[in-house]
């Protein structure tokens, strides 16, 4: 999500906690889904890393999506719309990305409000392997 680009962990975040069900849409609490990632533990799929990213998105963690972007593609700062709240992610469709590739891409919809109204924004991000590690790299609006 190219979206918005700060500030890290904003004022107008919702409040999750380790225990609190991952924004992700996994079925797992937030410390042992994406929260680890954003603690410092490396992606292990370029899905993964996705699903942490909506999710900082989500908890206002600019540093985290900032570490997670390839630096010729990283802006210098991410901006948060304090009337944008993130809602809900489908994954449509993922290609490669696993362990044993260099590069993948993730289709997604995520949905979200703006000043109470209902949107969704739809994806395709590509991702590469940088110093090992899973990062974002580029993205086409599909809509």
């Amino acid at each position: 999500m190219s979206r918005r680009t700060s500030r890290s962990r904003g004022p107008g975040a919702p409040r999750i906690t380790a225990g609190s069900p991952c924004p992700c849409g996994l079925p797992a609490v937030y410390g042992a889904c994406c929260g680890r990632f954003h603690s410092g533990a490396a992606a292990p799929t370029c899905e993964a890393l996705m699903r942490s990213r909506y999710a900082a998105f989500v908890v206002q963690d600019a540093a985290y999506l900032l570490r997670t972007w390839h630096p010729e593609t990283r802006p210098p700062g991410v901006d948060f719309d304090p009337s944008m709240r993130w809602v809900r992610l489908e994954i449509l469709d993922t290609t490669e990305g696993s362990a044993f590739h260099s590069t993948g891409t993730v289709t997604f919809r995520a949905h979200y409000t703006d000043d109470g109204r209902p949107d969704s924004l739809h994806e395709k991000s590509r991702f590469a392997r940088y110093e090992g590690a899973w990062v974002y790299t580029t993205a086409v609006f599909v809509d």
